[in-house]
């Protein structure tokens, strides 16, 4: 796909999540978000894993999920603006 970042705002985001779901780019982004997932469980939660009590699930997945999207994004931005330097 030979297009360059800021051409449109919908084909900008179909290159970015293109270039997001490359494999090196989704393993990395798990690694990432199970060590700072895990973090952010402990430190916001650990009153209710020390305390056998239930866990809000949506909030155990959304500390996994962000850390996955932000280092995701993070990798691919900077992926297409290597790419984008490469060509000029």
């Amino acid at each position: 796909m030979s297009v360059s970042p800021g051409d449109d705002v919908g084909t900008d985001l179909r290159c970015l999540l293109k270039v997001a779901s490359r494999w090196s780019i989704v393993r990395t982004s798990i690694k990432v978000a199970l060590v700072v997932g895990t973090i952010l469980n402990l430190f916001n939660l650990w009153q209710l894993i020390l305390g056998g009590m239930p866990l809000p699930w949506i909030h155990v997945a959304a500390n996994y999920l962000v850390p996955y999207c932000v280092s995701s994004y993070g990798a691919a931005r900077n992926e297409l603006t290597r790419s984008a330097g490469e060509r000029t």
